[in-house]
């Protein structure tokens, strides 16, 4: 199999995993109606799959850097169809919560290796490549909505799992039969964890560009629904937003995939950032929802072109032969940060209210890319990267 074909595969299959996750959000009602778990059994259901997948992610998935790539991503792929099925037929909070755990630590086990693999197998344009995981990550996740409202009418709650379960079983199959890039045995890395990559401080610049990307995130996720609701604003309003979010980062990822890598990852994810405080100042500050909209809809188009940055950039200064390792702390990192944001912007947005709540964000943000200037070093002016190895591997054709 081309190579072309493998990175294609590998994309599907991402957005296939993705695809659970927007499944799983838009089902939190049925479980409540149909079952009768409470929402903050819920909140905490959805947030231990968070938790277990940063686990996964700085833990488990170095080890697609020793020749385990493929085995890594079957076993997680695998976690998630039994999660899958778990939350297919679970009733209780206690089964729920167990299968949610599963499949967090099935995506923080495969994702950082499909991600190693794609970049590994065609590093002259991982740029283009890892915008391409982020249109296909976010058009799964867009299309799990319909694919609930679809097979939840005739089928019930089981429908959409089932469905996924059964679709990502077929890309296991697929996936065992590819030949995917691995390192020689006697160039392994020996490091069992991949913290030791901090002391890169190339790839710790990277890191802290993404720690500001899933900052945002996670304070504009948690409270977008709340401040148009304060705002009044129609209900379409509230979920065409959504959209409009979606939409340029699946047509732009992969061209933002591109320019980032040709200018540099460094000063574009950066002036994507600094430019993202500044629409997070914005949304603090405008006073109608269709502002609001407008605020929005820029900002997403900047998203879709430096999104990519902090990929790009670990990518490109951690060697081949440790890529998943890398990718995985950038994951794990990102996924916490995310985390802590969405945790403490609920109670920022009570007690401080949305001025100082978004302002304040976006001073954090702005924080985090001086350092991530500071670390950068003479790094910050490199354009036209690509990942470099130190070993020979074992390169698909």
């Amino acid at each position: 199999m081309s190579k072309q074909r493998i990175v294609m595969a590998l994309l599907i299959t991402i957005g296939v995993s993705s695809c659970l996750y927007g499944v799983m959000f838009t089902m939190l009602d049925d479980y409540r109606n149909s079952f009768g778990i409470t929402e903050s059994a819920l909140g905490l259901i959805v947030g231990v799959g968070f938790f277990t997948s940063f686990i996964g992610q700085v833990s488990i998935a170095p080890l697609a850097d020793r020749g385990r790539a493929r085995q890594l991503i079957i076993l997680g792929l695998g976690l998630e169809v039994i999660g899958c099925i778990g939350m297919a037929f679970g009733e209780t909070f206690k089964v729920l919560l167990i299968s949610r755990i599963v499949m967090g630590f099935g995506a923080g086990a495969a994702l950082p290796a499909l991600r190693r693999v794609i970049i590994v197998a065609d590093p002259e344009n991982f740029g283009r490549n890892l915008g391409r995981i982020l249109s296909f990550e976010v058009a799964g996740f867009a299309a799990g909505p319909v694919f609930s409202v679809v097979l939840v009418a005739p089928f019930g709650i089981p429908g959409p799992f089932i469905f996924l379960a059964t679709t990502i079983s077929l890309f296991i199959l697929v996936i065992s039969r590819i030949k995917v890039p691995e390192t020689a045995k006697e160039n392994q890395p020996t490091e069992r964890f991949a913290i030791d990559l901090l002391k890169n401080r190339a790839i710790a610049s990277g890191i802290l560009i993404g720690v500001a990307l899933f900052f945002m995130i996670g304070v504009f996720d948690s409270l977008w629904v709340l401040m148009m609701d304060d705002l009044k604003a129609a209900q379409w309003m509230a979920n065409v937003g959504v959209s409009v979010f979606v939409l340029p980062l699946i047509l732009l990822g992969p061209f933002g995939g591109k320019f980032v890598q040709r200018i540099g990852p460094y000063r574009a994810g950066s002036f994507g950032m600094i430019l993202g405080a500044l629409f997070m100042t914005g949304y603090g500050l405008v006073a109608t929802p269709a502002l609001m909209i407008v605020v929005f809809f820029f900002h997403s188009i900047n998203d879709g072109f430096f999104v990519t940055g902090a990929g790009v950039a670990v990518g490109t200064s951690a060697p081949l032969e440790r890529q998943a390792g890398a990718q995985g702390l950038l994951g794990g990192m990102e996924t916490l940060a995310g985390g802590v944001a969405a945790s403490f912007a609920g109670v920022a947005y009570d007690h401080l209210g949305r001025a100082t709540t978004f302002i304040g964000t976006g001073a954090i943000m702005l924080v985090l890319i001086a350092g991530a200037r500071i670390l950068a070093g003479s790094h910050w002016s490199v354009r036209n990267v690509v990942p470099k190895s130190a070993v020979a591997l074992d390169i698909v054709s």
